[in-house]
């Protein structure tokens, strides 16, 4: 198991727009990850930069080479572009972070 971590940024004002599309994120969503092998996917929300924090378990990291094709990930970043930074082909932008400490 890979873990992975990456930041994202919401824009202002969207921060409650944001919980509430993922308060209700589709479930079919849900099952290309965990089809997929991501699992412990958290996101947590900076309030004074409205960065987001994001970290994932996969079991094989390239897998998330191939989810962009997947027609539901691309219909959920159409979903999300007008409430976030994002690429031209609307996939959210992301910065990978290093893993620089680790507790088992």
């Amino acid at each position: 198991m890979t873990r992975m971590a990456f930041k994202m940024q919401v824009f202002k004002g969207y921060e409650a727009e944001y919980q509430r599309r993922h308060d209700e994120i589709w479930p079919e969503l849900q099952s290309l990850l965990k089809e997929n092998g991501i699992s412990e996917y958290a996101i947590f929300l900076d309030l004074e930069t409205n960065s987001l924090f994001a970290y994932l378990q996969a079991e094989n990291p390239t897998v998330l080479d191939k989810l962009p094709e997947q027609p539901i990930m691309q219909k959920w970043w159409a979903y999300m572009q007008d409430i976030m930074e994002t690429n031209p082909d609307h996939s959210p932008v992301s910065k990978p972070l290093p893993e620089v400490f680790y507790l088992p």
